[in-house]
């Protein structure tokens, strides 16, 4: 079994927000495995089978900062240990469009990340970095990552999730390797 976690702010005023990619990313899993979503673990959760792998899909609706809990709620009930695991979050420190795929780390600033860490109690666990950019100087970072995408950067938002998904579907095979060869860019 394998478990997705995108992260995110519930609420309409953060759908289309750079704080809430890791939703959109499982959105479009969800999508393209013919997935649908019901409230469970603290949060919006699918299930389903992909390349003969079963999969849960999950949107903690817990606040970004508190994500933690739903996540170790899902994992606590599944008993999933962090090779099965991929979390899918945003990243300021990679430009739009970059992808970095990790199987452990620190929360290197991200809130929703040191909430899991805290929860699991432990940093091993599979995490999907999807670039945000910086802000403009004058901009508050938390501000920033609850703006929405500007409109010339949609078609690179549209790439970047498109190859998060292709990259999401080697993790589910198994393939790490050969989704960070293809897809750190």
């Amino acid at each position: 079994m394998r478990v997705i976690v995108g992260l995110g702010n519930p609420g309409p005023q953060y759908a289309e927000t750079r704080h809430n990619i890791g939703f959109l990313l499982v959105d479009l899993l969800a999508e393209a495995y013919k997935l649908q979503f019901r409230a469970k673990f603290q949060g919006l959760w699918a299930e389903g089978n992909v390349e003969g792998e079963r999969i849960l899909l999950l949107k903690p609706h817990t606040f970004m900062n508190l994500s933690g809990r739903s996540v170790r709620e899902l994992t606590n009930f599944y008993k999933i240990f962090g090779e099965n695991l991929l979390i899918v979050h945003d990243d300021m420190d990679l430009s739009l469009g970059k992808i970095r795929l990790r199987d452990q780390g620190s929360a290197g600033g991200h809130n929703g990340i040191k909430s899991i860490l805290a929860e699991l109690g432990t940093e091993k666990f599979w995490r999907l970095k999807l670039g945000v950019g910086r802000p403009p100087k004058e901009w508050d970072p938390a501000r920033y990552v609850l703006s929405h995408f500007e409109e010339d950067e949609l078609t690179q938002l549209d790439d970047v999730l498109g190859r998060a998904e292709k990259a999401t579907n080697l993790w589910i095979k198994g393939e790490t390797s050969r989704a960070m060869n293809l897809y750190h860019r």
